[in-house]
């Protein structure tokens, strides 16, 4: 009786391809897969959050490296702890925010609603999971057409070059010293990145670049500063962050820049990242505080050297 009456009431709404095209025209992400994990549907909101095409994804499992999880604290979140497998384990929707990764390389935070779905007989036989984007990074040029006539936005990434990262550290440092509000300052150091140009090209180097910058800026709160320091090294500047708050950020800095990289000719390409910390002290001058940030990047470089040796004098013996 319900379905003569939906016919009468509304008979231009019987044709289950009409859904199907309305779902694929969604600006929210939708992707189905069945229980298997293996991706059936993916939407056009799929698409442009995490720039996968259709036929990148439709018949690969998630566990492809087609969608990598992260929230945060554990890195990886493919396998019994990803939403998916919840809802088909557990057979319940699950709310869950966490990062996945874009297409280009660099982490997304996203919210996601995740769905068991049934068949006639009542039958789990898949799972929908939809999801939006909480945060995005600034595309690099939205950035331009603000900040790039001034001169403070490195080219190659679009963060904030040395000049305007050493002005944001000179204003902090007067605040810090003049009114006690804390700060704290992330050192991110790359691996080699004259051997990886050498061996991928400069193209591939500066996408690497652009990645790293922002895999940082989604991992900070946007009250912080990232900033291109030198060729190989990225600066973090964390404002009104408490000690607590400081060893978080620092953390997730670390899981996230470990785990990101391109996709580069079919190869999916990583470059090794030091983390390290450093904050302003009673009495501080700005050359003082400079000198703490140069050591925290020499720092990292001795430790991988150290590190480089252990390796060689291991496989030696």
């Amino acid at each position: 009786m319900k379905e003569q009456a939906g016919s009468v009431m509304f008979p231009g709404f019987q044709n289950p391809q009409l859904y199907e095209s309305i779902l694929e025209a969604l600006k929210t992400g939708v992707y189905v897969v069945d229980r298997q994990k293996r991706i059936v549907f993916w939407n056009d909101g799929a698409e442009r959050i995490t720039g996968y095409l259709r036929h990148e994804v439709v018949g690969h499992l998630c566990e492809q490296n087609v969608l990598k999880h992260c929230n945060g604290e554990a890195c990886e979140l493919c396998g019994d702890a990803c939403p998916l497998s919840t809802a088909l384990r557990d057979a319940k929707s699950v709310e869950a925010t966490g990062f996945i990764h874009h297409k280009a390389g660099h982490r997304i935070l996203v919210q996601s609603w995740t769905i068991p779905v049934r068949d006639e007989h009542g039958s789990i036989i898949g799972a929908v999971a939809s999801f939006d984007a909480r945060h995005i990074v600034p595309e690099p040029d939205r950035r331009e057409n603000d900040l790039s006539s001034y001169g403070v936005l490195d080219s190659a990434t679009g963060a904030a070059n040395r000049m305007m990262l050493q002005t944001r550290l000179r204003e902090t440092l007067t605040t810090f010293l003049e009114l006690n509000i804390p700060f704290g300052i992330l050192c991110i150091q790359l691996g080699d990145l004259n051997a990886f140009r050498s061996s991928y090209g400069q193209e591939a180097a500066t996408t690497m670049l652009r990645v790293m910058a922002q895999t940082i800026e989604i991992s900070v709160r946007p009250t912080d500063l990232v900033g291109r320091w030198s060729e190989d090294q990225f600066l973090v500047i964390l404002t009104n962050c408490n000690l607590a708050a400081f060893e978080m950020i620092r953390e997730r800095v670390r899981k996230m820049v470990a785990s990101s990289g391109i996709e580069w000719w079919g190869e999916e390409l990583h470059i090794r990242a030091g983390v390290e910390k450093t904050t302003a002290e009673a009495q501080d001058t700005f050359e003082r505080l400079l000198e703490r940030v140069e050591h925290s990047f020499r720092q990292i470089k001795g430790e991988r050297a150290s590190a480089a040796t252990a390796g060689e004098q291991g496989s030696a013996s």
